[in-house]
């Protein structure tokens, strides 16, 4: 009993340090966003402000059209959002419950398409957006995205986990398949289907790299990208950098904690083991 007591303990010490060592960034963040110029700077590094600057938060909003860059990235953020949730949902009922000619090999290679890095298809991609025409249009921003062999994989082994006799029950009452998936396998898939757009809106949401490579103008420029405005030949302005960062990545931390539970539930029930 009292080595049992001694393990909890030294895992729940390691769970705490483990924790700490994740918010530290975060912590940081916000403390510097609350700095002065001057504090910013200094050395050994100030974690408590000396005062307290609320308004950096007021300066680094109208520094750069920020309004604008919210609406541009509530926009990427719900299109693709629903999209992939859209695709994922018949894609994964396919390579789970119809049998055709070639299914498996078909998703063996989907699943070996996410051993290609991201960047090596930056190049290709933007130059058949640029050809389409659609650089610089919110057609490059959300049509790309708008499907995820991550997320396919992940529904398709929840829907796995669902009883066939489900499916042929509601065959023998005459359900088509559209409808059993939209009547009976999506309610049962909510835990996966949260997991999967929350992931979906957080990447959206933070993405920096394809916004800032195919957006050309400041009308179009989502908020990650708008951050480079605190950057410029004579130095970074820390404090507002921070200010907006703080700005940015609250909502997606407030989501995620409402909705964390869903996530664990959607990757425990999916089959997937880290």
């Amino acid at each position: 009993m009292q080595t049992d007591a001694l393990s909890k303990t030294f895992i729940y010490i390691l769970l705490i340090m483990g924790s700490l060592l994740m918010l530290l960034p975060f912590i940081w963040m916000i403390s510097t966003s609350l700095k002065s110029p001057g504090e910013v700077m200094t050395m050994p590094p100030v974690w408590i402000p000396g005062d307290f600057k609320w308004e950096n938060y007021a300066a680094a909003w109208e520094m750069a059209p920020f309004g604008r860059y919210t609406v541009n990235s509530l926009i990427v953020t719900i299109l693709t959002t629903i999209g992939e949730l859209i695709t994922t949902i018949l894609a994964a009922y396919a390579f789970s419950r119809i049998n055709f000619y070639g299914r498996d090999l078909v998703f063996a290679v989907l699943l070996g398409t996410m051993m290609v890095p991201g960047e090596v298809l930056l190049i290709p991609n933007f130059v058949t957006l640029s050809n389409l025409g659609w650089i610089d249009q919110y057609e490059a921003l959300i049509v790309p995205w708008l499907a995820s062999i991550f997320a396919i994989f992940l529904l398709r082994q929840f829907f796995l986990g669902i009883p066939k006799e489900l499916s042929y029950a509601a065959k023998i009452d005459g359900c088509s398949n559209f409808r059993f998936l939209w009547m009976i396998m999506v309610p049962l898939a909510k835990p996966a289907l949260i997991t999967i757009a929350l992931l979906k809106a957080i990447g959206s949401w933070n993405a920096f790299l394809w916004p800032l490579i195919v957006t050309q103008s400041k009308e179009m420029r989502t908020l990650p990208v708008g951050l480079t405005s605190f950057s410029t030949e004579a130095g970074t302005v820390y404090e507002l950098l921070m200010a907006a960062s703080t700005m940015i990545i609250l909502p997606m931390i407030v989501l995620y904690l409402i909705l964390q539970k869903y996530i664990i539930e959607g990757v425990a029930r999916s089959g997937i083991k880290g």
